[in-house]
């Protein structure tokens, strides 16, 4: 026997005689908390990084074939114990099974080049994460009772910097529009409290009325999540009304964690199958990074929508949720312009997102993200770039396909409170298929509610564009820098409930196309009108 299997052995040994006394937790199935780092730490002169926990020393077999998901479970519990990394064997190729169980990780992982089997055809619970990053830190009690919007500081103290969700169910907010239409949801904002009662994240809305707190404490230190080789073999869900997400998936519910490395396989997919949440989903925790990690896009499906009527089934690979400061930077896919593949990622109500050196099918923010919106140095494909929120959108050094430069979605009202600056990028319409080119995608009739007041972008700076408009309809006499918000249809006068508000100005320096024909305003007669143009 080595000297690392003795100490493995050791190792175990003393964990089973801590949980005999009563010491230990059972975190095997996943639904038990995480205990303090270090509280039962048998070995605290140890250096974690010098003895790594491995899998094998649990039960796991890493053939492909027998699960592993078991060993898996009880090697973490073991690790967040006793404040120690965990290391897999790189020639391994580890099972997950059809069980549902999650594997905590509240510590370092190294899973270099060892090979993970997901076999989603049959499983207990498709629901179930099959890992997630958790803090070991308990969650504070906190009282607020009002909030304004774009406050900076509160009279309220944690005893750690922690991430804040506050909710006013008495308010709906988002309500979408179209054939996933529904009533709203309750409004809310995510933003980090520091000890000493200062604000980050732009606080979005006023609330007399606070619901709820959520109060979870920010980790000093950063959790290292590195490498690994993930394969799906897709689910055959059929479900012919209504939406039914996946997850079995890789849960980060942690603040200050960094994923580096991560590759993610999806094989199998038939005509048959229904949408996955995010294979890295990051939900309610701040300061995340994803970096250098591969994803892969999915099938499209269908179902009847909200509406009654048929629509596409989003499933993605990358989902961010109630996120503050989220950044991908050096993350790739394949197949970026394969139109029959849905867009790769989705978020919703995050605080400032970074997008850099990045090759992606999209980007997306659906129920809104505000402060800054930065897509830098990135190629983005066929679904192109989407925004709703409010803050500063910028987007530079980067190369675009999508139908528009920037697609204001409509479902949520085509609203961006905010300006946005294009700097030195390149934009090849609809991926090089005949068009009409219209820089920025709006549509909002001020016929719908959305919960909130809608805003074209206050003002759009131009430096440094170059439009590949050389497939064009034979009419064809200069892009639009916007679509016609009212999408052709006849206008509804001065009768509207709900208000549209007209960007205020245009500056363009440095716009080239590839026709030579210079760019007009709009389709749009209220448009042209309302709009000033500075060269």
């Amino acid at each position: 026997m080595s000297i690392q299997q003795h100490r493995n052995c050791f190792l175990l040994a003393a964990s089973l005689f801590c949980w005999a006394l009563g010491l230990g937790a059972d975190t095997a199935n996943g639904q038990d908390d995480v205990p303090s780092a270090l509280a039962a730490h048998t070995a605290s002169n140890m250096n974690p990084e010098a003895n790594p926990v491995d899998y094998e020393s649990f039960g796991a077999v890493g053939d492909g074939v027998a699960d592993d998901l078991p060993a898996i479970c009880k090697a973490h519990a073991h690790a967040n114990e006793h404040g120690l990394t965990v290391r897999s064997r790189p020639d391994a190729t580890y099972h997950l099974g059809l069980k549902a169980m999650t594997a905590i990780i509240a510590t370092d992982t190294d899973w270099n080049s060892s090979k993970f089997i997901i076999d989603d055809t049959e499983v207990d619970d498709h629901r179930k994460p099959l890992f997630e990053v958790r803090s070991s830190l308990k969650r504070e009690d906190l009282k607020i009772a009002r909030l304004k919007r774009d406050q900076k500081h509160a009279d309220v103290h944690p005893t750690h910097d922690c991430h804040i969700i506050v909710l006013n169910d008495k308010i709906k907010r988002y309500i979408r529009r179209g054939s996933n239409q529904n009533s709203g949801s309750p409004q809310r904002d995510c933003f980090i409290l520091r000890r000493d009662g200062s604000i980050e994240g732009d606080i979005d809305w006023n609330y007399d009325h606070v619901t709820s707190v959520e109060a979870r404490p920010i980790d000093e230190q950063r959790l290292m999540l590195r490498g690994g080789v993930f394969t799906t073999t897709a689910n055959r869900m059929k479900q012919e009304v209504g939406y039914n997400y996946w997850a079995r998936n890789i849960k980060i519910s942690r603040s200050n964690t960094e994923v580096t490395g991560l590759v993610h396989h999806v094989v199998g997919e038939t005509e048959v199958g229904h949408p996955y949440s995010g294979f890295l989903s990051v939900n309610d925790c701040a300061n995340v990074t994803l970096r250098d990690c591969f994803a892969t896009a999915h099938k499209t499906y269908s179902t009847s929508g909200s509406a009654g009527k048929p629509v596409s089934m989003g499933s993605y690979d990358y989902a961010a949720n109630s996120v503050v400061n989220f950044s991908m930077i050096g993350c790739r896919m394949d197949n970026i312009l394969d139109r029959s593949l849905w867009g790769v990622i989705g978020t919703n109500n995050c605080k400032n997102i970074l997008l850099e050196d990045c090759v992606l099918s999209r980007m997306d923010t659906h129920m809104g993200v505000s402060g800054t919106y930065t897509v830098r140095g990135c190629t983005l494909g066929h679904a192109g770039l989407n925004a709703i929120g409010r803050g500063l959108l910028t987007v530079e050094d980067s190369t675009l396909h999508g139908g528009s430069l920037i697609s204001f979605r409509s479902d949520y009202g085509s609203t961006w409170e905010g300006d946005v600056i294009i700097r030195n990028c390149r934009w090849i319409p609809a991926d090089g298929r005949r068009t009409w080119p219209t820089l920025l995608q709006v549509n909002n009739d001020g016929m719908h509610d959305f919960g909130y007041p809608c805003f074209m972008p206050a003002k759009v700076t131009i430096d440094g564009l170059f439009v590949d408009d050389s497939n064009v309809p034979a009419n064809y006499d200069g892009m639009y820098l916007f679509s016609d918000p009212d999408g052709g249809k006849k206008s509804a006068g001065s009768e509207r409930p709900f208000p549209y508000a007209r960007t205020e100005k245009v500056e363009i320096h440095g716009l080239k196309t590839a026709s030579g024909k210079e760019p007009r305003v709009s389709s749009s007669t209220d448009l042209r009108n309302s709009i000033t143009v500075h060269d």
